[in-house]
């Protein structure tokens, strides 16, 4: 089957240029051009990209918004300028893109880390935001007083009494729930089954759990109903928010860093949760939603 895998090489290219919008014409100057801000799939990171647009839109550039990117494709994208600039984490580009190990390392190291590596990928990245999306686990407020539990340790040892809401991944991944047996000691759930991961918060208002794997910045964390746990051992790396940018984009336009640089000083882990709410618990639009806090906050 190998004489196939050129074709296939062909039509994902294809593909990707079909998905992102194609290529910019060459006869249009490079300052000239649109900046083309991407996102992911999931709120946060379409709220950030459109607080990004419209940073960009007030700096005096033109925006071409291209959201919902798949994962697999996002970063292929930025690297062969389909797109210019898309909010991403720095943990992310560590551990996913450059297979490193962030374990055990600040948030200044990784973000070092992450703006070396991309270098040879033709990718910078600018300022790092205070906000951190990593791994958590999450409890119900309720619970959390019951049992007095606020730490990743506290919850090791009343574990005999928590319902965990998991999933398959998080069972086996070796910086998940394995980890935490390694780093804090055996957690002995009273109960603990594998749900998918955009039910565990109804599972737990439903009352048929106590406490789940989380992101940092989910917005249900924002209401009195959950409550982030602290990691008291430092098992999880930080993921801060982070532009990462083409580098012919952002030489052909110098004012980007600064605008990007400026929206993303104010960008920290609580704003970010309160924008998360806004959308997934309060059922805003995020363009609504970025516009808010943009006006408030440029």
């Amino acid at each position: 089957m190998k004489y196939f895998k050129p074709l296939i090489v062909s039509l994902s290219v294809i593909a990707l240029m079909l998905f992102i919008g194609g290529v910019s014409s060459p006869t249009v100057s490079a300052s000239a051009k649109p900046i083309i801000v991407g996102s992911k799939s999931f709120s946060e990171s379409k709220t950030v990209s459109e607080i990004y647009a419209l940073a960009l839109e007030h700096a005096g550039y033109k925006v071409v918004r291209k959201p919902n990117i798949s994962n697999s494709v996002v970063y292929k994208a930025v690297k062969t300028g389909q797109i210019d600039v898309y909010p991403e984490y720095t943990g992310t580009i560590v551990e996913a893109y450059l297979k490193k190990n962030a374990s055990g390392k600040s948030a200044p190291q990784i973000a070092k880390l992450a703006k070396d590596g991309v270098k040879k990928e033709g990718l910078v990245t600018f300022n790092y935001a205070p906000g951190d999306n990593r791994q958590g686990v999450g409890i119900r407020t309720s619970v959390a007083k019951k049992y007095n539990i606020k730490t990743l340790s506290d919850l090791q040892k009343k574990a005999n009494k928590i319902r965990f809401v998991s999933q398959g991944e998080f069972d086996k991944r070796a910086d998940a729930l394995p980890g935490m047996n390694k780093k804090y000691g055996k957690y002995n759930f009273k109960s603990q089954k594998d749900y998918d991961d955009s039910l565990k918060y109804k599972i737990m208002s439903q009352g048929k759990g106590d406490a789940a794997p989380v992101s940092t910045t989910d917005g249900q964390l924002a209401t009195s109903k959950f409550t982030l746990l602290k990691d008291n051992k430092n098992l999880w790396p930080p993921y801060n928010l982070v532009p990462l940018v083409n580098k012919k984009s952002a030489e052909s336009h110098p004012k980007m860093e600064k605008a990007l640089n400026k929206i993303d000083a104010k960008l920290t882990t609580k704003q970010l949760t309160n924008l998360n709410k806004k959308v997934d618990v309060d059922g805003q639009n995020y363009k609504t939603v970025a516009k808010n806090w943009y006006n408030a906050n440029k």
